[in-house]
């Protein structure tokens, strides 16, 4: 145990599940909060927006100065579910004053929450939560090193599944890394990895679990952009896995082009090709989560059930596997522990919701959705073009934003857009995801860089090795460019995202009810 990062190689210990899906908390947790100056000059913003709102002389101007009140709050780290909802609020009072402001906040918490297929999103979360406390993540790094460690640069790709699929499981990259983080990179260092190789290949690892099934991010863009969640959840499947492969691939590639730089004829390294007993008593360990996948896909790719119904099986099963792995252990506590922390989350990404759903009261009474449709359709842009222009928007944005911010500040101002741009909603969703993961790797901003950077002053970690912050972004500088690869490929084949789940309405029948 790190007492600098809170995590353990095997998962967290009693009383850290909260930290498991950091990235769906207010944004305001992953920044150290602003210092005096900031806070001053942001106030002194926020005033400014105020003055500029109940002076302006028209509806859209005063809606333009609450959006940019919007920004200025979570610069300032203030929560997403404040930032969104307080100056959305503030409009529609200045534009239509109180009946209007009464009305959205009598109607706007029920309707933001109150559909059906939102209730599927607690059980991922307590799935992940549960998986998480039976010590899963340990077990499936374990699995992964002892299958693909045979191959040139094994180890990495191995580092590169197991991350997919913890990720995928919790919720969070961000908790992942941590976990993997402090796993991996002793072990591949240990094998004779560059240094440069082992981050990287850390910090990529997690790029693809919020597309694979569960993923809690298309829930909720499902919930937001008002798109059946089962055809959402099954769209980022395939874009997942293919990019999962795709650095797989690349981390082949090193191995066979430069092998030094994944342990191949370097001399003292301290690694052994596990035997075949070893593998197949490792995936002893992972049989429970093979158990949930099965009921989870096999449930909703048949039609027995539902996309809500999996979930709750697929949480069922991760009860009884966390009480069964955890057997002498409190299991009960490390249930209860999950169910608390599930009820925070979800709690949190409700709030939050209800402040995207204010956005959009905003946008609708304040007219700027049409004129912001118009001014785009109006530069004449080829679709081809306005993806482009987007892929550099949110590569921007998440620098300095996590996903959620991103996708609750875009997509009610966006959505009139895309369908006059002939964009498929399912596409959109995958592709706001995926740049979402890209912004918190990317320099300078971005928070992943900088946790390795913390987990690796660990000596435990580095092994004696100094890992400084310019290794780390030189790594992302081999990685990066197989992610932008994949999104010019989703750009210009947009149809991979629609193939499944087309696949799973003729086959099941029909998979959109929650």
């Amino acid at each position: 145990m790190n007492a600098n990062t809170g995590f353990s190689a095997t998962g967290p210990t009693q009383g850290e599940s909260t930290q498991n899906i950091p990235q769906l908390l207010p944004s305001g947790s992953r920044r150290k909060p602003p210092g005096a100056l900031a806070l001053t000059v942001g106030f002194g913003l926020v005033a400014i927006c105020l003055i500029g709102l109940f002076t302006s002389p028209s509806a859209a101007v005063g809606g333009t100065w609450c959006i940019a009140m919007m920004l200025v709050l979570l610069f300032l780290s203030v929560p997403v579910a404040i930032a969104l909802s307080v100056p959305s609020m503030i409009g529609v009072y200045a534009v239509s004053g109180i009946p209007a402001t009464m009305n959205i906040l009598a109607t706007a918490p029920f309707s933001a929450v109150s559909d059906w297929t939102l209730s599927v999103l607690p059980m991922f979360i307590f799935m992940g939560m549960l998986l998480t406390q039976s010590g899963l993540s340990g077990k499936i790094y374990r699995v992964a090193d002892h299958w693909f460690s045979w191959l040139p640069g094994g180890i990495g790709i191995g580092t590169t599944f197991a991350g997919a699929g913890l990720s995928a499981v919790t919720g969070s990259t961000i908790g992942m890394t941590y976990a993997l983080g402090r796993a991996g990179i002793p072990e591949m260092l240990k094998a004779g990895y560059d240094k440069r190789m082992a981050v990287g290949t850390i910090m990529v690892s997690g790029m693809t679990g919020n597309l694979i099934p569960p993923s809690i991010l298309m829930v909720i863009y499902a919930g937001i952009a008002s798109v059946p969640v089962g055809p959402a959840l099954m769209a980022g499947a395939l874009p997942g896995i293919l990019l999962a492969l795709c650095f797989a691939a690349f981390i082949f590639a090193i191995g066979v082009v430069a092998p030094r730089l994944v342990g191949r004829g370097v001399d003292g390294t301290e690694r052994t090709t596990p035997t075949w007993r070893q593998r197949l008593t490792s995936l002893g360990g992972v049989w429970g989560f093979l158990v949930i996948l099965v009921v989870l896909f096999g449930g909703m790719f048949s039609g027995i059930f539902t996309p809500t119904e999996a979930g709750a099986a697929a949480a069922l099963c991760s009860v009884l596997l966390c009480l069964w792995e955890k057997r002498g252990d409190h299991p009960w506590r490390k249930v209860a522990d999950s169910a608390m922390a599930t009820v925070s989350a979800t709690s949190a990404i409700f709030f939050i919701m209800i402040g995207a759903t204010m956005l959009t009261s905003l946008l609708a009474i304040t007219g700027l959705a049409p004129i912001l449709t118009g001014f785009i359709t109006g530069l004449g842009l080829s679709t081809l073009g306005f993806l482009l222009v987007l892929i550099v928007l949110y590569v921007i944005m998440g620098m300095f934003f996590d996903t959620m911010s991103m996708m609750l500040l875009t997509i009610p101002i966006l959505l009139p857009t895309l369908e006059t741009m002939g964009v498929s909603p399912l596409w959109f969703g995958v592709f706001v995801v995926l740049l979402g993961e890209f912004g918190m790797i990317t320099p300078p901003v971005g928070i992943i860089p900088y946790i390795i950077h913390s987990i690796v002053k660990d000596p435990e970690v580095n092994l004696g090795q100094t890992i400084t912050l310019r290794d780390i972004f030189t790594s992302l500088l081999w990685f990066l460019p197989v992610a932008v690869v994949f999104l010019v490929l989703m750009v210009a084949a947009p149809g991979m995202t629609e193939w499944l789940p087309d696949l799973i309405e003729r086959t099941s029948g029909g998979m959109a009810s929650g």
